[in-house]
């Protein structure tokens, strides 16, 4: 069984102290939920990989209390300095060129000569980083390609008995995961994921944002871009007008279909903020009725719907054929 604490000051010292003895640690973020583990740590890294089922490919993002912890690991330059003095503490991931004298897990960047640094902007993530004094690697605390957790009891469903403690901090605020930005080729700000900081906001300090090119067979420079992720184990319908008597109905707007299994509505006032906090939550409860499908309207991919937009296209996305 794993422990569940709350987020008091007696809760987050005792999860510090875990974390600094190689411990996992999953605690809340403005974002989501994550599985902590210190990034200084190799064997503590691989377990986050075991807890989370995560292929070893798929690099972790490293967060820190300050903008100076995550200098000593990461290069900054002109874009990096005026990003991070905009938005940290914030829902804003950079990935920068590796130092090559930091002390920091081959695993927790997947081997690469880049790294994924945020300063996340929650309370107990900040005092909880603060009293670990180094950098600390948290994916999204879930089994992986599942639907993120934003409770403590969402963690709990998918990795009590595989982590040693989540530290309870209520539900987060945003409810998607961080912005990932990529500035480690010069001259160009890559969007790589979409998430709680809006591209407008972005725009609005750098230079109009490059959409992200990859070859076949590049490395993965973030995390959330493998194809299927986010997902329930119910298929998803997306854009969908209607809804069938064997399918739940996951809403957006003030007049949804009727007649569904069950439904949630992401905002009844179409609100996308509240959509972003409602996402993951509402996925996991329709996840549970036994419906055939899940049908989902349409929502606009605009502001913070980008970043709904894209993780419910993840979650649709039909798994490969693992057949021989």
């Amino acid at each position: 069984m794993t422990a569940c604490r709350p987020a008091d000051p007696a809760g987050i010292a005792h999860a510090a102290r875990l974390l600094r003895q190689g411990g996992l640690v999953a605690f809340p973020t403005e974002t989501v939920y994550g599985l902590g583990a210190l990034a200084t740590d190799d064997a503590a890294i691989a377990r986050v990989f075991e807890a989370k089922g995560r292929p070893a490919v798929n690099p972790l993002i490293l967060h820190v209390a300050t903008t100076a912890a995550s200098r000593e690991f990461a290069a900054f330059d002109d874009r990096a300095e005026a990003l991070a003095a905009a938005f940290w503490p914030g829902p804003l991931t950079l990935i920068l060129p590796l130092r090559q004298a930091a002390a920091i897990s081959p695993r927790a960047v997947a081997g690469l000569d880049t790294v994924a640094v945020r300063v996340p902007g929650h309370a107990v993530a900040q005092s909880l980083l603060a009293q670990v004094g180094g950098p600390v690697a948290a994916p999204s605390a879930n089994r992986s390609g599942r639907v993120s957790p934003t409770t403590a009891a969402h963690v709990l469903a998918d990795l009590d008995g595989r982590i040693d403690l989540v530290l309870d901090g209520g539900p987060v605020q945003i409810g998607v995961e961080s912005t990932v930005l990529d500035l480690s080729r010069p001259g160009r700000v890559g969007l790589l994921r979409p998430g709680g900081l809006t591209r407008a906001a972005i725009a609005a300090v750098t230079r109009p944002l490059d959409e992200p090119s990859s070859s076949p067979g590049e490395p993965v420079r973030s995390p959330g871009l493998l194809l299927r992720h986010y997902a329930p184990r119910t298929a998803l319908r997306l854009e969908a007008t209607d809804v069938a008597p064997d399918e739940a109905l996951l809403a957006f707007g003030p007049m949804p279909p009727t007649g569904a299994v069950a439904t949630r509505n992401l905002s009844a006032k179409a609100d996308l903020a509240e959509a972003a906090h409602n996402l993951y939550a509402m996925l996991r409860e329709l996840d549970a009725v036994g419906a055939r499908r899940i049908a989902v309207m349409e929502l606009p991919a605009t502001g913070l719907g980008e970043a709904l937009v894209d993780r419910l296209r993840r979650a649709a996305e039909t798994p490969p054929d693992t057949a021989p």
